[in-house]
């Protein structure tokens, strides 16, 4: 299959062209859905200086992420969107969910990915 590169030209394009909600109403809220990414990433950054995981808080706006962006699409967005130290952590709640898409993510090299496996321990308890 063929892909696009992503890049900071056409990421929001790309998002569009993927964002299947039917109950939105306006681009407000599809910029709120494509914005979950900063919310990930903050609460991502928040485990990586702090320890303090909130993972229940991650899964959901994870799930929203991929209910409206699909499997493929969201895992490439995220990837994209994600600085490389905190692949780990995504490839690990992604894992959890069974949401890393079977073609892989042309962004990165998923095998390469590491799990954290105290974080793997926190998921199994939810």
């Amino acid at each position: 299959m063929e892909y696009v590169k992503l890049d900071d030209t056409n990421i929001t394009r790309y998002a569009m062209k993927h964002y299947d909600n039917p109950q939105c109403i306006d681009v407000d809220e599809f910029h709120e859905d494509l914005n979950r990414t900063k919310y990930v990433k903050r609460l991502f950054r928040k485990y990586m200086s702090s320890g303090v995981l909130r993972e229940r808080l991650i899964l959901n706006h994870i799930i929203i992420f991929y209910n409206v962006f699909g499997i493929e699409a969201a895992s490439r967005l995220l990837f994209y969107r994600l600085e490389e130290d905190l692949h780990p952590l995504l490839k690990t709640f992604l894992v959890f969910l069974n949401y890393l898409p079977e073609d892989g993510v042309p962004e990165c090299d998923l095998e390469r990915i590491p799990l954290y496996n105290d974080v793997i321990q926190v998921l199994r308890e939810v």
